[in-house]
Formats: structure tokens, C-alpha cells, sequence
């Protein structure tokens, strides 16, 4: 029924829209009299058969925002500023900081049981109270962390930051210019948050350009660290938050080093203006041979 010749403008149809249905796939192929000329019925069988011939399969679809991919938002001006830095005299030091939060009555979505039968986990009756983890990494490792129950607020990043301060200029005679790099949470541009940069001159702040967790490391961080706790099926409070220590320390350098380098492979596409539709979907990685770096 349909030519070789034919066969490839049903796989474009598929490339240009990837969330495109069988039957709306079929109403095109039907409308489109110069292509399909001779085609006047065609079946979501045979279509199907024309999309795997051609290796064209269902899979996850990943979201990318509309915004990302804008000319505002191409993350341009930031890569350009944190390449300066890296060609400055004076050392930078790049610390990435970011809260998540971990409620103990989210859990995997999926798991296995025999067919015919309901894959289960026990979770508790009550939803308990989110506990809230903030963290800062740079190629040293993790640098610092701290969980407490609720969000963090403006004065809760004050006392992190003040910790912070302490453990990175600590025996260090020599230090180099910290740079804290950080998404663009309202109460990390409060005044009180600047007055203390401009207290501490040692630091300075970035912020990350929006809809671009693929060009902050410490998004692979918290997938992997919450992989972690939930492997130790925590089931209260105090037992989580026991959790949430312990998955931090299980965190190794050589693994924050690759998420600092899968970072950055997207600065090429930042500077030459291209699309991003990359894999960091803000959800937890489903495969575990991509929770860590290859």
C-alpha cells in the first residue's frame, strides 16, 4: 500500500511531533492528498508496522519547557560569567546549594509482585511532616548539609550560609573566591540574603538562569541521595531524618566530580544558541544504571 517514498514522511510526521497519536497520525495521512494520494484507508496496524520497520517505539516522553529553548532563556550571559571566572587570576571555588524536601509518605511508584497480584509497600497511616534537606557541593566533595522539618526560609539559609562560611575559610590562608551558584527561590534574593554577601566579601552570588536544571549538578545530586534513602525504607521521623544523614555520607567526590563535567557538556549548547531537550527531568531517574556517572 504505501511506497518506500511514502513510508518516510509518516516517520517525519513522528520526528516533528513526538506526542503524536496513532489515529491523529492516520487523519494526516488522510488528509494529506499530494503525499497519500492513493491511500484512502489505512489501519492503526499498518501504521504501527510502517513506524517499527523504521525503528520508531513507544518511551517515556520528557518534558522540556517552552521557556527553555526561548532566546531569554538560552543560559548564554551565565555560562559566559562562569567561563570569566574559570580564566580569572584570582581562584574560583563553585559551590552549588539547594533544599529538597522528603515527605514520609511518598515512596517508589513502582515495584514488583507475581502477576495477578498488587506490588505493595507499607507506608505509614498519616502523612508526616516534609523534612527539608539543604545542601552545598563543589569538587571537594559535599561541603555541607543540614535537615530540619519544614521549608526553609530566609533566615534558615542565613544560619547555612553562616555554617557554611565557617567550614570553607577554616585553615585556609589562602582561599579562593567562593562562588555560590543557586537557583532563583524567592527567599534567596530577600535583602537580608544580599546583605550578606556584600558582608562577606570572600563570597559572591549567581544565580542560575530559569528552566536550566541541566546546568546545576547539585539536581543530580538529590536524585541520587533520595535513591539512597528510600533504599533504607525509612517509616517515622526521627528513622528519615537517621536516613537522610547516612544517604549523604554514601554520596562518593568522583560522583559529584561527574556531575560537575555533565554540567558543563551543555555550555557548548548554551554558547551556540542551540536547543536543549535534555534527560533531567526533575524526577527521580527510573533506570539505576543512570544513577550514577558512567
Amino acid at each position: 500500500m504505501f511506497t518506500q517514498q511514502q513510508e518516510l514522511p509518516v516517520v517525519d510526521l513522528v520526528r516533528a511531533d513526538n506526542a503524536i497519536r496513532l489515529h491523529q497520525l492516520r487523519q494526516k495521512i488522510l488528509a494529506d492528498r499530494q503525499v497519500f494520494n492513493n491511500i484512502n484507508h489505512v489501519s492503526i496496524t499498518t501504521i504501527r508496522r510502517i513506524l517499527g520497520k523504521h525503528s520508531i517505539t513507544m518511551k517515556q516522553l520528557y518534558r522540556v519547557p517552552f521557556e527553555r529553548n526561548s532566546d531569554r532563556f538560552k543560559g548564554l550571559e551565565y555560562v559566559r560569567r562562569i567561563l570569566a571566572m574559570d580564566g580569572a587570576a584570582q581562584p574560583h571555588e563553585f559551590i552549588f546549594i539547594d533544599e529538597a524536601g522528603f515527605d514520609l509518605s511518598k515512596t517508589r511508584r513502582r515495584g514488583r509482585n507475581v502477576i495477578g497480584q498488587r506490588a505493595i509497600v507499607h507506608v505509614p497511616g498519616q502523612r508526616g511532616g516534609n523534612i527539608t534537606l539543604c545542601a552545598a557541593i563543589s569538587l571537594r566533595g559535599l561541603l555541607h548539609h543540614h535537615a530540619k522539618l519544614g521549608p526553609y526560609n530566609s533566615q534558615h539559609i542565613l544560619t547555612f550560609l553562616d555554617a557554611l562560611h565557617n567550614i570553607v575559610v577554616q585553615n585556609r590562608p589562602h582561599p579562593p573566591r567562593f562562588v555560590v551558584i543557586w537557583d532563583n527561590a524567592s527567599f534567596h534574593r530577600t535583602a537580608l540574603v544580599q546583605a550578606w554577601f556584600t558582608n562577606h566579601n570572600q563570597f559572591e552570588v549567581v544565580y542560575l538562569p530559569p528552566y536550566s536544571p541541566f546546568l546545576n549538578p547539585i539536581e543530580e545530586f538529590f536524585s541520587a541521595w533520595r535513591w539512597r534513602v528510600y533504599d533504607r525504607q525509612p517509616h517515622a521521623r526521627m528513622p528519615l531524618l537517621q536516613a537522610m544523614e547516612q544517604a549523604c555520607g554514601d554520596i562518593q567526590v568522583t560522583a559529584i566530580h561527574g556531575w560537575f563535567r555533565h554540567a558543563r557538556g551543555y555550555f557548548p549548547w548554551c554558547l551556540a544558541g542551540e536547543d536543549i531537550a535534555c534527560d533531567v527531568d526533575e524526577v527521580l531517574w527510573p533506570d539505576p544504571n543512570r544513577r550514577q556517572d558512567p
